[in-house]
């Protein structure tokens, strides 16, 4: 069966260390569209932080789509249309963010409109790799959000989420982050999404249950899917997929479960896994 769907995690997979599609890798899914797949990113980000690569991948020319928010909102790239999405309601939301002040070094990060909204822009600095780490000014940029800073976001927020984020240093959320989910382990979706990011999100939601609510009315069956992934949020549409490929780069967990392992995203790898199962596209 040929593969008619390409699925794609960004941050540690599209995208390289420096947060860029190298042209190889481009010029590899370029090619595919034009041979007829459609493209899709599947990604942890938010709507606004996935428009500028879809623009220069031209998936707003071929049907592309976006799963955003780690699965709980998918948007057509050409039309805008929301496809699917199932957020917080504002009582989960509520519940999240009020349990989370009892986790003095856990900052929750959260969205509307063009806002990212925190309780305190200057409190942005965490220890990632033996270093101080802005994180707040690495997430807005990436979401293209601008910052406000709220002193309850419990108290504020009055409209359903799409996803709820925290941060910390990873040493402290693998310390608590058991603490953290349980009051909601049963009624939400809680997942680490990187080393020094812990989500909620509504029960249920992941990438796969994104990609099969839009996928399967288009007509697409799995093994005519190829999704590329580094992170444990990517293992659902992985092992959804027909053909599911670890970047060399990914976590072990998920290379444990992948159909593949390919090169990493600093070495093209999503390129070379296309031309190994889309050959025609090299020409």
């Amino acid at each position: 069966m040929s593969i008619k769907v390409i699925i794609m995690d960004v941050d540690g997979t599209l995208s390289n260390s420096q947060k860029v599609i190298t042209p190889k890798t481009k010029e590899a899914l370029i090619k595919a569209e034009e041979a007829g797949a459609i493209l899709i990113l599947a990604s942890g980000r938010p709507t606004s932080g996935l428009r500028d690569f879809a623009r220069e991948l031209k998936m707003d020319q071929h049907h592309g789509l976006l799963v955003c928010y780690n699965g709980s909102k998918v948007v057509d790239c050409e039309t805008d249309e929301v496809l699917f999405n199932q957020a917080l309601s504002v009582e989960e939301a509520k519940a999240v963010l009020e349990h989370m002040k009892k986790f003095d070094r856990v900052r929750p990060m959260i969205d509307k409109g063009e806002y990212m909204y925190v309780t305190n822009v200057y409190d942005n600095m965490i220890q990632w790799n033996g270093k101080p780490f802005n994180v707040m000014e690495y997430e807005s940029r990436g979401g293209k959000y601008k910052l406000c800073e709220i002193d309850d976001l419990a108290e504020f927020v009055d409209f359903p989420l799409n996803k709820i984020l925290t941060t910390s240093d990873p040493e402290y959320l693998q310390a608590h982050y058991k603490e953290m989910e349980a009051p909601f382990k049963d009624t939400l979706s809680c997942m680490f999404t990187g080393d020094f990011y812990f989500e909620f999100t509504a029960k249920g939601i992941d990438k796969a249950k994104a990609l099969d609510s839009v996928l399967k009315p288009m007509g697409y069956t799995q093994d005519e899917m190829i999704a590329f992934g580094d992170g444990h949020n990517d293992a659902s549409m992985v092992k959804y997929a027909g053909t599911g490929v670890a970047m060399a780069n990914a976590v072990q967990d998920l290379k444990d479960i992948a159909d593949d392992i390919t090169l990493s995203n600093d070495e093209d790898g999503i390129a070379e896994s296309l031309y190994k199962y889309m050959p025609k596209i090299k020409l």
